[in-house]
C-alpha cells in the first residue's frame, strides 16, 4: 500500500514510465521529421515539383481511411503492442530505403510505396500513442503528461529539421533516412520497458467484430457530454487554424517582402508561445477550470491569427505568431488533457482516432481552400474568416454547460 502511495504521489516528470514513454515519443517525433525530410529532398532531386509534391500527399490517403481502423486496434490489441510495431515497421521500412538509396538509385514509385506504407502506420501510430498516458500515468498526472508531451513535440520540430538537413548535406537522402530509422529503433527498447497498468475491462473491445468495436466507440463519444461537444471544438479549431498557419503565412510572406525567412521567424514566433503553453501544464499540472479557459484562450488566440493578416511589420508579426502559439497551444493543450481524462481508458483509442482524423485528415482539406480564396479575395479576409472559425470553436465551448465547466484532476 505504501509504494502505491508513493506511485500515484510522484509527478509526472519523475516517474520512470512516463519517463520512458516520452523519450521514446521524442525519439521518434524527431525521426518522423528526419524522414520527412528526407523524403521531400529524395524526391525534389528525383523527379519534377509537381511529382515531388504527389509523393508527399501518398500518404496523407491511407492515413484518413485508416484512422479511425487505427483505434479499434489500438483498443482491442492494447496500445504499447501497436505503437511499438508501428516503430519497428518504420524503423524497417527507413532503414531499408536507406541502403536501396546507398546501393541504386530506385524511381520516384519506391519513394511513394514507402510514404504509402508510412501512411497506413500512421494511422495505427496517432490513435495508439494517444491511449497511451492513461496506461502508465495516474489520472491526476495526465494534464502534466500533456505538457511535457507538448514539450517533446516541439522539440522534435525544432531539432528534427536541422539534423535532417544536416544529414542530407553530409551524405545525401540515403544518410538521412539512415539517422530516421535509428531514431525509430531507439524508442523500441524504451516502449518494451513500458509496464501498463491493466484496463477493469480488459477484453470487453475483443467481444465483438472489429466493426462493432468502431460502433461501440462512436456511440460512447456520442452520447458523452463532454467528449463528443469536445470533437466538435477540435474540428472547428483546425480547420480555422491550419489553412493560415501552413499556406496563408507564406503566402503572406512573400507579399509582404519577408522571404522564406520571414516564415522562419514567424513559425519559431509560434513554436516558443506553444512551447510556454505546454511547458506551463507541465510544471501546474493542473489550470483551475480547464474547459472555461480553453473556451477564452481560443477566443483570444482567434483574435491574433486574423492580426496575423494586418501586420505590415516582420517584428510585430512574429510577436503577434507568439501570442497565437501561446493561447492556441494553451486552449490545445487543455482539450487533449480533457480528452485523456475524461475518457474510459478503454476506448480512448477510438476516441484518439476520431480527433485524429479531425485534425489530421479533415482539416487539411482546408489547404487548397485557402490558397485559392487568397488567390480570388486577398490575406485579409480569408485570415478573418479563419479567425472567425476558430472564435466559434471557442465561444462553443464557452456556450455548452459541460464543457465550460469540465474540470481536470487535481495534480
Amino acid at each position: 500500500m505504501t509504494a502505491l502511495t508513493e506511485a500515484s504521489a510522484r509527478p509526472a516528470h519523475r516517474d520512470p514510465q512516463v519517463l520512458r514513454w516520452l523519450g521514446a515519443f521524442t525519439a521518434s517525433t524527431l525521426g518522423d521529421s528526419v524522414y520527412y525530410l528526407a523524403l521531400s529532398w529524395a524526391a525534389v532531386s528525383s523527379g519534377t515539383p509537381a511529382q515531388a509534391g504527389l509523393v508527399m500527399a501518398v500518404s496523407a490517403v491511407p492515413r484518413a481511411l485508416l484512422m479511425l481502423v487505427g483505434g479499434v486496434v489500438a483498443d482491442r490489441y492494447g496500445p504499447r503492442r501497436v505503437v511499438l510495431a508501428s516503430d519497428a515497421v518504420r524503423c524497417l521500412v527507413t532503414l531499408g530505403l536507406a541502403a536501396t538509396l546507398f546501393l541504386a538509385v530506385p524511381g520516384l514509385w519506391v519513394l511513394a510505396a514507402v510514404a504509402l506504407v508510412f501512411g497506413v502506420v500512421d494511422a495505427l501510430f496517432l490513435p495508439a500513442v494517444g491511449a497511451l498516458p492513461p496506461r502508465i500515468a495516474e489520472r491526476d498526472q495526465l494534464a502534466r503528461v500533456q505538457g511535457l508531451r507538448g514539450l517533446a513535440y516541439r522539440l522534435g520540430a525544432v531539432l528534427g529539421a536541422p539534423l535532417g538537413g544536416l544529414a542530407v548535406a553530409l551524405g545525401g537522402s540515403a544518410t538521412a533516412f539512415g539517422v530516421a530509422g535509428l531514431l525509430f529503433a531507439l524508442s523500441l527498447p524504451l516502449l518494451s520497458a513500458l509496464r501498463l497498468r491493466p484496463l477493469p475491462r480488459e477484453d470487453a473491445v475483443r467481444d465483438g467484430t472489429a466493426l462493432r468495436d468502431l460502433a461501440d466507440g462512436l456511440r460512447y463519444l456520442r452520447g458523452h457530454r463532454v467528449l463528443g461537444p469536445l470533437m466538435i471544438v477540435v474540428l472547428l479549431s483546425d480547420l480555422g487554424f491550419v489553412g493560415p498557419l501552413n499556406v496563408g503565412l507564406a503566402i503572406l510572406s512573400a507579399q509582404r517582402g519577408w522571404g522564406a525567412s520571414g516564415i522562419g521567424w514567424i513559425l519559431a514566433g509560434f513554436g516558443t508561445g506553444a512551447g510556454a503553453a505546454s511547458l506551463l501544464l507541465a510544471v501546474r499540472g493542473r489550470v483551475p477550470r480547464a474547459g472555461a479557459v480553453s473556451g477564452w484562450t481560443m477566443t483570444v488566440g482567434a483574435v491574433s491569427i486574423g492580426a496575423l493578416a494586418f501586420t505590415a511589420h516582420l517584428p510585430v508579426a512574429v510577436a503577434v505568431a507568439l501570442s497565437v502559439g501561446l493561447f492556441a497551444g494553451l486552449s490545445g493543450a487543455l482539450v487533449n488533457a480533457l480528452v485523456q481524462t475524461e475518457c474510459d481508458p478503454a476506448h480512448l483509442g477510438r476516441v484518439t482516432a476520431v480527433s485524429s482524423l479531425a485534425s489530421l485528415g479533415i482539416a487539411p482539406l482546408s489547404f487548397p481552400v485557402t490558397g485559392a480564396a487568397i488567390g480570388l479575395w486577398g490575406a485579409a479576409p480569408v485570415f478573418a474568416v479563419s479567425a472567425a472559425i476558430c472564435a466559434l470553436a471557442g465561444v462553443y465551448t464557452l456556450a455548452v454547460p459541460a464543457l465550460r465547466r469540465a474540470e481536470l484532476p487535481g495534480g
